[in-house]
């Protein structure tokens, strides 16, 4: 997963959306889809996107599926902004 993919993934309002969402802790794939007026099938879409990105988790439990955030692919990002900006990320951290 490089870059590219994860920008690709946060440019989409419904996708950032959703990770704010996972902030809280896991939700089944209905959870998320019950806050959006959105087909089942476009946030399935934009959850295989964050997934993609390596931005979120998927565990199986029994019938459904439940996502949560994976912060470190987050972590590399800023740590990478921090690095271009030309400031020192042990100092942040």
């Amino acid at each position: 997963m490089g870059f590219g993919e994860t920008f690709k993934a946060l440019s989409n309002p419904a996708r950032r959306e959703i990770l704010t969402l996972l902030k809280g802790g896991k939700l089944s794939a209905g959870e998320i889809a019950a806050r959006f007026p959105l087909t089942g099938a476009t946030v399935s879409h934009h959850l295989g996107v964050l997934k993609q990105a390596g931005l979120v988790f998927e565990t199986r439990e029994k019938n459904y599926v439940y996502y949560q955030l994976n912060a470190s692919v987050l972590e590399e990002v800023l740590l990478w902004v921090a690095d271009l900006k030309g400031e020192n990320p042990n100092e942040k951290l």
